[in-house]
């Protein structure tokens, strides 16, 4: 079906057998009018290739649905309050399953949260093969500054195609990072994507320049598909040399 709809992939993207049209106002048209127009175009669409839609499951002009765990709007995009509490009620870990259980739930909303892999580190750290199960201070903080960045998770930015993009990319002693970010309409930065990484054993011993590069390197390679075609960007980096 993704391929079947493919012209109007822009404002209806379609995930298996679910399609989600979002529209905005432009050219003088409120966004009432602009959805309706999105409609027409596809369900017309629809008719040609002899696509069905259940009615019972339709939802006509709602200011925010419900998407793979998120809420999207006109906004942005958030997290399922309900998974949020979940993951901010999980109560401290008591071995490495449970450990698993919680950031294989966490991981789905590390868009969310900045720096999501250098926060986890010391999570990570008691899923390697030789180690000892031993919950520390460090461990503690660490659970407890997931849970903080979930539960005050910005409110994500939806990509604006029309709106130059701009990347911001960061490293650490074991960590690096970045975020794909636009202006809004009053001129703010707004976060559409968090991304970051734990460095491999080898990375670790790079200068800090090519941690810096490579947290480029990382930035542009997950963000490609926003930045391809796209125009141009800023990428910002702190580093003088870069």
């Amino acid at each position: 079906m993704t391929h079947l709809l493919r012209s109007v992939r822009n404002f209806a993207p379609s995930y298996f057998d679910d399609v989600f049209v979002h529209s905005r106002a432009v050219n003088g048209k409120t966004d009432v009018e602009v959805h309706k127009e999105h409609l027409r175009k596809l369900l017309g669409l629809m008719r040609k290739h002899k696509l069905y839609a259940n009615l019972k499951k339709c939802i006509f002009g709602a200011s925010e649905i419900s998407i793979l765990g998120c809420i999207v709007g006109k906004n942005g995009v958030r997290p399922d309050p309900e998974k949020v509490r979940v993951i901010s009620e999980w109560p401290t870990l008591s071995n490495v399953k449970e450990l698993r259980q919680f950031l294989g739930l966490a991981a789905y909303f590390c868009k969310y949260v900045e720096n999501y892999a250098g926060k986890i580190r010391p999570l990570s750290q008691l899923l390697k093969k030789e180690a000892e199960w031993k919950w520390t201070a460090e461990c503690q903080q660490a659970f407890d500054a997931v849970k903080q960045g979930l539960t005050e998770a910005p409110i994500l930015a939806v990509a604006d195609q029309d709106r130059p993009f701009h990347v911001v990319c960061d490293a650490s002693d074991f960590a690096i990072g970045c975020a794909l970010m636009q202006h809004d309409h009053e001129g703010r930065d707004c976060v559409v994507y968090y991304q970051s990484r734990l460095l491999k054993l080898a990375e670790r011993n790079y200068s800090v320049h090519d941690k810096e590069l490579l947290a480029m390197k990382y930035a542009l390679a997950k963000f490609r598909v926003y930045l391809l075609g796209s125009g141009p960007f800023v990428v910002y980096i702190d580093h003088a040399s870069l």
